[in-house]
């Protein structure tokens, strides 16, 4: 695995890493965070007829398995939008993730339950995901999968997929990036093939944004 570059943000009286590979870790409770991985929202896509690439759920559940080798996680918590769409209960993704699961039989799985999940169902039992609704409350944080909820501790959310535009006078960039803020935190969507809206910053929020090997801060 090539050698990235990550920031330690203190939030909540809490230590945790934002890494370029758009997930969120929190070392004291060896905990992996990630939003919006959208499992089957290519085979979706297909469903209706749209011709999309394939092998996206194979690239999400690597890149799970390369955070979790190079940080030592022993639990990840999904901020909602697990599954896409009903499609996603699709034989070859729910197979891909049933092979991962079995090689990942020790690692504790945590849903908050997003928007996209109550459409798609709940993901097959056999994969062992514990299921929350938000705010699921640990230790300081608040997790979610809507960044604007009233919530009683410090709020890691996703939901909006954020980018920030980096413009010049003759082009712009367009970086998924971490919005850290005094009372919440939103992560960059982690799925491939998800998209991204670009936000506007509100008056004290931090923006970092990700390069694919550093996180650098930009505002």
């Amino acid at each position: 695995m090539m050698h990235t570059t990550s920031v330690a943000a203190r939030v909540a009286g809490e230590t945790v890493l934002l890494l370029p590979e758009k997930a969120l870790y929190w070392p004291a409770e060896k905990m992996l965070i990630v939003a919006d991985i959208h499992f089957g929202k290519a085979a979706a896509f297909r469903a209706l007829g749209v011709p999309v690439p394939r092998g996206t759920t194979t690239e999400n559940l690597t890149g799970l398995d390369a955070l979790v080798d190079a940080h030592g996680a022993q639990h990840i918590v999904f901020l909602g939008d697990f599954l896409h769409a009903r499609a996603a209960h699709a034989s070859a993704t729910q197979q891909a993730m049933l092979a991962w699961r079995a090689r990942r039989s020790s690692l504790r799985l945590t849903l908050v339950r997003g928007n996209h999940d109550r459409h798609a169902g709940d993901p097959a039992a056999q994969l062992g995901i514990e299921l929350v609704d938000e705010p699921h409350q640990v230790g300081p944080f608040a997790f979610c999968h809507h960044p604007d909820l009233d919530t009683p501790g410090y709020a890691l959310a996703g939901h909006i997929h954020p980018v920030y535009v980096l413009a010049t006078r003759f082009d712009a960039l367009r970086l998924p990036c971490f919005v850290v803020g005094s009372e919440r935190m939103i992560l960059p969507s982690f799925g491939s093939f998800t998209g991204g809206h670009a936000i506007r910053p509100e008056p004290g929020d931090t923006i970092y944004v990700s390069s694919g090997d550093a996180v650098h801060c930009v505002r």
